[in-house]
């Protein structure tokens, strides 16, 4: 068996794979300030051959105030539809540094119905790094039909995240770094209190990747038994704005555990309310309640 992620594939399996009818490359940078990056030039600057542009911000629901919420399956279907993708392509989805924004969109595709979904490992900057080939022409894609049926039990919105807190149904795993789990360290969004879910435990999504690439299975599980997390239980993903929890979604998905969801509106939502409770310090997790009690 092998110790690689089947959701994964490499630079090597892609660029032979390149031209393949049903194959779909799709770029989903994203970048925080902090990156001093930008997806739009880049990937006019020079992306992998065929890759169609996948927005995060433009491809959302925008009626939340929340940046990047999940779109409806309308709203979804119409824009990847228009970028030539159907939910039976084999899709593999790429961000620049490896292991940061492509999981979202591999979280997004797959609970829309795509069925063969997978990540590039290592990125675009691995990929360049070796010297594989770029093109700077951007696709004019034949328009397909993605038939687009929302998995509403991977989506957990405020009022369910709120219940979770008090009854602690699931696990809640945090993929911020640790100084803004516990609160030494500010929010990089104005306005944001510090701190993190009673009853959260903090697994940084930089621990489930080296230089760009997902750490094998023993690994992985090596990182999620050392954050607290039972892979015999339900777990919620969480982090900034819903973008690294897919991340921690990935690592535990990769390890076969599939009672999981995550948290949309993630610490942009929660932290940025008056009104939802907030611990500060290590992670304080306890059992789960009992409903027999």
């Amino acid at each position: 068996m092998s110790d690689t992620s089947r959701f994964v594939v490499s630079s090597e399996w892609l660029e032979n794979e390149l031209g393949s009818p049903d194959l779909r490359i799709v770029d989903a940078s994203f970048y925080l300030p902090a990156h001093n990056r930008d997806a739009d030039t880049e990937y006019a600057a020079g992306h992998i051959p065929g890759a169609v542009r996948f927005d995060h911000d433009k491809v959302a629901d925008h009626s939340t105030g929340l940046p990047h919420m999940v779109p409806s399956p309308d709203v979804f279907a119409d824009a990847v539809g228009k970028l030539g993708i159907s939910e039976n392509d084999v899709i593999v989805i790429y961000d620049g540094p490896g292991i940061f924004s492509s999981p979202r969109g591999w979280w997004l595709f797959r609970i829309m119905g795509a069925k063969q979904v997978f990540i590039l490992d290592g990125g675009l900057d691995g990929w360049k790094a070796e010297g594989r080939a770029l093109e700077t022409e951007i696709p004019s894609p034949v328009a397909s039909n993605f038939d687009a049926e929302l998995r509403l039990d991977k989506v957990i919105d405020y009022h369910q995240m709120m219940s979770i807190v008090s009854d602690r149904t699931s696990q809640i795993a945090d993929a911020r770094p640790a100084g803004r789990f516990t609160g030494t360290e500010p929010e990089p969004r104005a306005g944001m209190r510090s701190g993190h879910m009673p009853g959260a435990v903090n697994a940084p999504s930089s621990s489930f990747s080296t230089n760009g690439k997902l750490k094998t299975i023993p690994e992985l599980r090596q990182a999620i038994e050392a954050a607290g997390i039972d892979l015999g239980r339900p777990v919620v993903t969480s982090c900034g704005s819903g973008i690294t929890a897919a991340i921690i979604t990935l690592a535990l998905e990769s390890l076969g555990h599939e009672d999981n969801a995550l948290y949309d509106g993630s610490w942009t939502e929660w932290g940025g309310r008056s009104d939802t409770p907030i611990e500060t310090g290590p992670a304080k997790p306890t059992p789960a309640i009992s409903s027999q009690a």
